[in-house]
Protein backbone atom coordinates (compact mmCIF):
# COMPACT_ATOMS: atom_id res chain seq x y z
CA UNK A 1 0.00 0.00 0.00
CA UNK A 2 2.86 2.51 0.87
CA UNK A 3 4.17 2.12 -3.34
CA UNK A 4 0.48 2.84 -3.87
CA UNK A 5 0.62 5.93 -1.67
CA UNK A 6 3.86 7.05 -3.80
CA UNK A 7 2.72 6.34 -7.12
CA UNK A 8 -0.71 8.84 -6.32
CA UNK A 9 2.43 11.37 -4.99
CA UNK A 10 3.79 11.09 -8.44
CA UNK A 11 7.38 9.59 -6.88
CA UNK A 12 9.20 7.35 -9.00
CA UNK A 13 10.47 3.70 -8.28
CA UNK A 14 13.80 5.57 -7.57
CA UNK A 15 12.17 8.00 -5.10
CA UNK A 16 10.20 5.11 -3.44
CA UNK A 17 12.85 2.39 -2.67
CA UNK A 18 14.51 4.87 -0.21
CA UNK A 19 11.69 5.89 1.37
CA UNK A 20 10.57 2.46 2.14
CA UNK A 21 14.03 1.27 3.59
CA UNK A 22 13.36 3.86 5.63
CA UNK A 23 10.52 3.06 6.49
CA UNK A 24 10.19 -1.33 6.50
CA UNK A 25 14.27 -1.12 7.66
CA UNK A 26 15.11 -5.02 7.13
CA UNK A 27 11.27 -6.00 6.13
CA UNK A 28 11.50 -3.66 2.91
CA UNK A 29 10.67 -5.18 -0.52
CA UNK A 30 14.00 -5.90 -2.70
CA UNK A 31 14.45 -3.14 -5.02
CA UNK A 32 13.31 -4.88 -7.76
CA UNK A 33 9.73 -5.96 -6.24
CA UNK A 34 9.24 -2.55 -5.49
CA UNK A 35 9.87 -1.19 -9.09
CA UNK A 36 7.70 -4.21 -9.73
CA UNK A 37 4.69 -3.00 -8.07
CA UNK A 38 5.78 0.84 -8.94
CA UNK A 39 4.91 -0.24 -12.47
CA UNK A 40 2.24 -1.99 -11.80
CA UNK A 41 0.01 0.50 -9.69
CA UNK A 42 1.74 3.74 -12.27
CA UNK A 43 -0.29 1.69 -14.96
CA UNK A 44 -3.69 1.62 -12.76
CA UNK A 45 -3.53 -1.54 -10.87
CA UNK A 46 -5.42 -0.97 -8.09
CA UNK A 47 -5.38 -4.12 -5.43
CA UNK A 48 -2.23 -5.86 -4.24
CA UNK A 49 -4.21 -9.13 -4.02
CA UNK A 50 -3.06 -11.71 -6.21
CA UNK A 51 -4.87 -11.93 -9.62
CA UNK A 52 -6.68 -15.12 -11.06
CA UNK A 53 -4.58 -17.80 -12.84
CA UNK A 54 -5.02 -19.60 -15.44
CA UNK A 55 -5.73 -23.75 -14.60
CA UNK A 56 -7.21 -25.18 -11.71
CA UNK A 57 -5.64 -25.69 -8.14
CA UNK A 58 -4.00 -28.02 -7.18
CA UNK A 59 -6.56 -30.44 -5.62
CA UNK A 60 -3.85 -33.90 -4.55
CA UNK A 61 -3.11 -32.89 -0.64
CA UNK A 62 -6.93 -33.10 -0.08
CA UNK A 63 -7.92 -34.14 3.14
CA UNK A 64 -8.91 -37.44 1.69
CA UNK A 65 -5.70 -37.98 0.48
CA UNK A 66 -4.03 -36.60 3.87
CA UNK A 67 -6.34 -39.36 5.54
CA UNK A 68 -5.56 -41.90 2.77
CA UNK A 69 -1.67 -41.28 3.78
CA UNK A 70 -2.06 -41.01 7.81
CA UNK A 71 -4.41 -44.57 7.25
CA UNK A 72 -1.77 -46.29 5.60
CA UNK A 73 1.12 -44.69 7.87
CA UNK A 74 -0.78 -45.68 10.76
CA UNK A 75 -0.60 -49.52 9.66
CA UNK A 76 3.05 -49.79 8.91
CA UNK A 77 5.00 -46.78 9.63
CA UNK A 78 8.79 -48.47 7.86
CA UNK A 79 7.02 -46.75 4.13
CA UNK A 80 8.70 -44.95 1.97
CA UNK A 81 7.72 -41.89 0.53
CA UNK A 82 7.99 -44.54 -3.27
CA UNK A 83 6.15 -47.05 -1.94
CA UNK A 84 3.17 -44.83 -0.38
CA UNK A 85 3.17 -43.48 -3.89
CA UNK A 86 3.05 -46.00 -5.61
CA UNK A 87 0.38 -47.88 -3.70
CA UNK A 88 -1.83 -44.75 -3.20
CA UNK A 89 -1.65 -43.83 -6.69
CA UNK A 90 -0.30 -39.99 -5.63
CA UNK A 91 2.97 -38.38 -6.64
CA UNK A 92 5.86 -38.38 -4.38
CA UNK A 93 6.26 -34.91 -4.10
CA UNK A 94 2.12 -34.78 -3.33
CA UNK A 95 3.03 -37.53 -0.43
CA UNK A 96 5.97 -36.14 1.12
CA UNK A 97 4.59 -32.60 1.01
CA UNK A 98 1.50 -34.50 2.95
CA UNK A 99 3.99 -36.72 5.53
CA UNK A 100 6.22 -33.41 6.35
CA UNK A 101 3.38 -30.62 6.33
CA UNK A 102 0.29 -31.62 6.86
CA UNK A 103 1.32 -34.95 9.50
CA UNK A 104 4.30 -33.36 10.71
CA UNK A 105 6.08 -36.24 10.62
CA UNK A 106 9.59 -36.73 9.30
CA UNK A 107 11.95 -40.05 8.40
CA UNK A 108 14.22 -41.58 11.66
CA UNK A 109 16.13 -43.96 10.48
CA UNK A 110 13.98 -46.28 8.69
CA UNK A 111 10.38 -45.28 10.60
CA UNK A 112 8.49 -42.08 10.18
CA UNK A 113 7.64 -40.59 13.60
CA UNK A 114 5.65 -37.49 14.33
CA UNK A 115 8.08 -34.42 14.73
CA UNK A 116 7.01 -33.58 18.55
CA UNK A 117 6.08 -36.53 21.24
CA UNK A 118 3.45 -36.25 23.51
CA UNK A 119 4.23 -36.84 27.05
CA UNK A 120 2.84 -40.21 26.69
CA UNK A 121 5.54 -41.43 24.22
CA UNK A 122 8.20 -39.59 25.78
CA UNK A 123 7.32 -41.81 28.88
CA UNK A 124 7.07 -44.80 27.10
CA UNK A 125 10.79 -44.16 24.91
CA UNK A 126 12.52 -43.59 28.00
CA UNK A 127 10.96 -46.90 29.81
CA UNK A 128 12.45 -48.16 27.39
CA UNK A 129 15.52 -46.99 26.92
CA UNK A 130 16.12 -47.30 30.64
CA UNK A 131 18.73 -49.69 32.53
CA UNK A 132 16.67 -52.50 31.82
CA UNK A 133 17.34 -52.31 28.22
CA UNK A 134 20.91 -51.95 28.05
CA UNK A 135 21.80 -54.52 30.84
CA UNK A 136 22.60 -52.62 33.54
Amino acid sequence: MAIKFCVKLEKSAAETIPMLKKAFGVDCLSDRQIFRWHKAFAERRKYVNDENRAGRPSTSSSDDNVKRVRDLLNTDRRLSVRLISETLDITKTIVHEIVSESLGMRKVYAKLVPKVLTDDQKARRSFRTGPACCGV
